[in-house]
C-alpha cells in the first residue's frame, strides 16, 4: 500500500482519467434532475427525454463544449474528493481496526463502511465549492434552460461571482447535502469493491489483474448508484438554487416529493448509472495501477522512516 500522500495523488490521477470519459453523462444527469423543478407532472415540460436524447439535444444545440461544461472544476473536485476517499480510507480502516481488534488485517464490515463514509465526507467538504460551480456551469444552456441559470465565463469566474455576492457561505451552499450524498456513496463504494474482490478471488479463483478489478468495480458501481442517487438529486438542486428556495436538505426533499411525487428523487437515474458505472470502474481500476506505480516510485525515492510519516 502507498503512503497516505501517495494514495491521495494516485486516487486523484485515477479520478481525473475517469471523469474525462464520463463528464458528458454527468451534464445530462444534472439537467434531467433540474427539469420540472417544483412543478407538477402535468405542468412540467420535458426538454430532455432521457440519457441518449439529452446527449443528442445538447450536441445539436451547444456542440461538444455543452457536454463538457465545467470540466475544469470537475478535475479539481475529483482530485480533492477521490484523493481523500482513496487516500484516507485505508489509514482510517487500519487505525480503527487496530484499536478495536489489535490486528490491522481483520476485515469488519462496520469499520469498512465507516472508514469509507468518513473519507468521502472529508473529500466532499474539501471539494464542495468546485462541485457547486461545476453544477451551475453544467445546468446553464442558452438554448434549452432548466432550473435556475447562472451565466459564468468559466470556473474561476463563477467562484469569484459567488464569493463577491454571497461570501464564503455562498461557496459552501449545499455542503451538507454533498456530505450526505458522498457519505452514502463512499460508505458502500470501497467496502463493496473489496468485498466483491475477495469473493471473486475465493469462490471463482480469479487472480489479481484487470479482469478482477473490472468485475469488482462493476459490482461496486451498481450499488453506489442505487444508494447515492436520491441525495445526489437533492444536492444538484440545492447547489443550483438562487436565494433560499430550499432551507436545507430535508426541506428540499419534502418540497420535491410533495410537488413532483416520490419518483422525482430518481430523476436522471439512468444518466447517473451511465455516468457512475464507467466512472467507478475506471476510477478503481486506474487507482489499482496508479497505486502500484506510486508505490514503486516511493520505494525508489523514500526511506522506510520517511514513508511512515507520509
Amino acid at each position: 500500500m502507498s503512503t497516505t500522500t501517495g494514495a491521495f495523488i494516485a486516487g486523484g490521477i485515477a479520478a481525473c482519467g475517469a471523469v474525462t470519459v464520463t463528464h458528458s453523462f454527468e451534464t445530462v444527469k444534472i439537467r434531467l434532475q433540474l427539469q420540472g423543478e417544483l412543478q407538477s407532472k402535468n405542468d412540467a415540460v420535458k426538454k430532455y427525454r432521457g440519457v441518449l436524447h439529452g446527449v443528442k439535444v445538447i450536441l445539436q444545440n451547444e456542440g461538444p463544449r455543452g457536454l463538457f461544461r465545467g470540466i475544469g472544476s470537475a478535475y479539481i473536485y475529483q482530485v480533492l474528493l477521490n484523493g481523500c476517499r482513496l487516500g484516507f480510507y485505508e489509514p482510517l480502516r487500519k487505525g480503527i481496526t487496530t484499536t478495536i481488534y489489535n490486528d490491522a488485517q481483520v476485515q469488519s464490515l462496520g469499520i469498512n463502511v465507516f472508514a469509507g463514509a468518513a473519507s468521502g465526507i472529508i473529500g466532499a467538504a474539501a471539494g464542495s465549492p468546485f462541485f457547486l460551480v461545476k453544477t451551475r456551469l453544467q445546468s446553464f444552456s442558452p438554448f434549452l434552460p432548466v432550473g435556475t441559470q447562472h451565466n459564468y465565463k468559466n470556473s474561476f469566474d463563477g467562484l469569484r461571482k459567488i464569493y463577491t455576492s454571497e461570501g464564503v457561505n455562498g461557496l459552501y451552499r449545499g455542503v451538507g447535502a454533498a456530505m450526505v450524498r458522498t457519505g452514502f456513496g463512499s460508505s458502500v463504494q470501497l467496502p463493496t469493491y473489496f468485498f466483491a474482490k475477495r469473493r471473486l478471488t475465493q469462490h471463482l479463483g480469479m487472480e489479481d489483474g484487470p479482469g478482477l478489478h473490472l468485475a469488482s468495480s462493476t459490482a461496486s458501481g451498481f450499488v453506489v448508484c442505487c444508494v447515492m442517487h436520491p441525495p445526489d438529486t437533492i444536492m444538484s438542486r440545492m447547489y443550483n438554487q438562487t436565494g433560499n428556495l430550499y432551507k436545507g436538505v430535508f426541506d428540499c426533499l419534502y418540497k420535491t416529493i410533495k410537488t413532483e411525487g416520490v419518483l422525482a428523487i430518481y430523476k436522471g437515474y439512468f444518466a447517473h448509472l451511465a455516468r457512475i458505472l464507467p466512472h467507478t470502474i475506471l476510477t478503481l481500476s486506474l487507482a489499482e495501477q496508479t497505486n502500484k506505480l506510486m508505490r514503486r516510485l516511493e520505494d525508489r525515492l523514500l526511506s522506510d522512516s520517511l514513508k511512515e510519516n507520509l
